[in-house]
């Protein structure tokens, strides 16, 4: 089952429950397992000044990765950049790595922190539903 269709199925078990007249309880908080970080490249910097520093970049970026810091990297598929994983409980600690990197150093990116987590809403599929006996 894909993302895609997991997310509608844990929407439609939320629409049902309205539906039925059931209050819907407040989901649990989310526990951050990691930290999404989407770097693009300052409108003001020139891709022939990124490009003096992007081999320094790599190498500190490989060294995150076999330190296990960062999980996933990916290229924009829009080329507009790069989209991080990082293994951090907060985004404090997601700027902390990425503030050691070179192209933040020098000013030339912006940086969006996302913190992510386990699907939470998924929990509500765990519990039996009002009426259901366990039988068939």
């Amino acid at each position: 089952m894909n993302l895609l269709s997991l997310s509608a199925l844990v929407l439609g078990v939320g629409m049902h429950a309205q539906a039925q007249g059931a209050a819907m309880p407040a989901p649990p908080p989310v526990p951050v397992t990691d930290v999404m970080v989407l770097l693009t490249r300052k409108p003001s910097v020139s891709v022939s000044d990124l490009m003096k520093v992007l081999p320094e970049e790599a190498r500190e970026t490989m060294l995150l990765y076999l330190d296990g810091k960062i999980d996933q990297w990916y290229s924009r598929a829009d080329g507009k950049g790069v989209v991080f994983f990082l293994r951090c409980n907060t985004v404090e600690e997601a700027k902390a790595i990425m503030g050691s990197l070179p192209l933040d150093k020098a000013g030339m990116v912006d940086l969006e922190f996302i913190p992510v987590g386990p699907l939470s809403p998924m929990r509500l599929l765990m519990k039996p539903q009002t009426g259901e006996t366990g039988t068939k």
